[in-house]
């Protein structure tokens, strides 16, 4: 057994996937990737998550170290979200899922793709 944040886990593969893992994380991890992002952007480039649940995955992957929330002293406020180290090391393990689908699942590109 590993143990990771208080947690017991069988196995590394099962501490990254609990990382990574959700709906909307390894989306918004995959835009941060070409750099900083500011809130409502993330908002609009990750369509369906609600405001709710795309302010818990960011304070999440913030508290888990992948990426860094820096607010701006300027009225209104300005917020913007990115990757750290760590957060950009995960980045390989995304690429091959994107590319294993898009080989393999006969997915058409988009330009998002």
């Amino acid at each position: 057994m590993i143990t990771f944040k208080n947690k017991q886990f069988r196995c590394p593969v099962e501490v990254t996937v609990g990382l990574i893992s959700g709906k909307w994380k390894s989306l918004i991890l995959w835009h941060l990737h070409d750099g900083n992002i500011r809130y409502k952007e993330l908002e609009r480039i990750v369509p369906g998550v609600s405001q709710k649940m795309l302010t818990q995955q960011l304070k999440e992957m913030e508290e888990d170290k992948l990426l860094t929330r820096t607010v701006f002293p300027e009225v209104p406020p300005r917020v913007e979200y990115g990757l750290t180290e760590l957060g950009h090391s995960v980045f390989p393990i995304l690429e091959m899922m994107h590319n294993w689908a898009m080989d393999n699942l006969k997915i058409e590109p988009t330009e998002e793709s």
